[in-house]
């Protein structure tokens, strides 16, 4: 795994700054405190994890079943076409309208932000509904626009929407796995796609997504380990049913079921049951905190909001230990902000994030 001994373009980052060092420090309410779901650092024989040695092993272990348990991906494609439709200058960004080959015999249109110079520069997948929001494109979003920020900062960023573009209806092809995996998938595509460009150097892509985009880029980064670092905001980092915005159940992520199909959409409940890989997950006790573990050492922040209160360290804290057992400190972080749309604040501290881990410039 490339991100296991710290990836070259965040080994050695130094100490982060006063925006970004609260955010990796839980409130005292929290500090060393761990959820009651099964260690991560717990094989499925029961045996521990004693050593960073032992990693690599539970690590694959945890791939294993959640792949299993979703389904398998079509073959990653090392080299997507992007075809480049229309191009403009903006401010002093290059910014191209661009189709690209997110899966076998499927395109999306995107658009793709170039900062001025030669590179190699940092890049960030940004994965929203649209990818208009994530440039600014959309004024009824405001505050969304992670790919324009990022790329006036330095950043190449690629903004990419649902694919098929209707997000309760993903178009998924042949593919034979839950919707959220392959939304992954696409964006292991993506991440050639930006790789494979000559101005960008491709140990320093990192993805980032809004709510519906932090599923997207929370699934990505786990099992798309070539993500040098990954920002969620408010997505709803673990499985919860007393917040309905939290519906990992739902068919268009990880419920879909052509045997069994959800009567409606809604919180699980004895009229309305779990359905597809969601109900196998929770029948055998998996849960969201197993994914931090597959992006651990890479940094991860979670821009907390109405779905992701402060208790959220208690699961958090299990990547915590993990990341302390092989060698890593400041690796996991969680923001705080009351509602769930992002705000100037938040912006301010994802963008001090990416600049920390991926250092513009260097």
């Amino acid at each position: 795994m490339p991100g296991l001994l710290g990836l070259s373009g965040i080994a050695g980052a130094p100490e982060p700054g006063s925006l970004l060092a609260p955010l990796f420090r839980p409130p005292p309410e929290f500090v060393g405190r761990l959820s009651t779901h099964p260690s991560p650092l717990q094989f499925r024989d029961g045996t521990r994890v004693a050593t960073a040695a032992d990693w690599p092993r539970r690590r694959a272990e945890i791939l294993r079943e959640w792949h299993e348990l979703m389904g398998p991906w079509p073959a990653v494609i090392d080299r997507p076409a992007v075809d480049v439709l229309s191009t403009a200058h903006r401010e002093n960004l290059l910014q191209q309208r661009v189709r690209v080959e997110i899966a076998p015999g499927q395109t999306g249109e995107g658009w793709l932000l170039k900062p001025p110079g030669n590179g190699p520069f940092p890049a960030v997948l940004v994965v929203y509904y649209e990818p208009e929001t994530s440039v600014g494109l959309n004024p009824k979003q405001t505050l969304r626009d992670f790919g324009l920020q990022l790329a006036q900062r330095g950043f190449v960023t690629l903004s990419i929407g649902t694919p098929g573009g209707n997000a309760w209806k993903p178009e998924i092809g042949d593919a034979r796995c839950q919707p959220l995996s392959f939304h992954a998938y696409v964006a292991a595509n993506c991440w050639h796609a930006l790789a494979n460009l000559p101005e960008v150097d491709d140990a320093r892509i990192g993805i980032v997504g809004h709510s519906y985009g932090g599923k997207w880029a929370l699934f990505a980064a786990a099992f798309w380990d070539r993500f040098a670092c990954v920002a969620v905001s408010d997505p709803g980092v673990m499985f919860d049913e007393t917040r309905p915005n939290v519906n990992y159940w739902e068919p268009w992520y990880l419920g879909l079921d052509p045997v069994r199909p959800r009567p409606r959409a809604g919180v699980p409940s004895d009229e309305n049951p779990r359905t597809g890989a969601y109900r196998q997950m929770v029948a055998l006790g998996h849960d969201l905190h197993e994914l931090h573990a597959l992006i651990a050492p890479r940094p991860f922040l979670v821009s907390g909001g109405a779905e992701d209160p402060p208790a959220r360290w208690l699961a958090l804290n299990h990547a915590v230990a993990l990341n302390r057992l092989l060698g890593f400190t400041n690796r996991v972080a969680l923001s705080r902000r009351p509602d769930h749309a992002p705000t100037e604040e938040s912006n301010a501290q994802i963008r001090a994030f990416f600049e920390h881990f991926l250092r513009p410039g260097s």
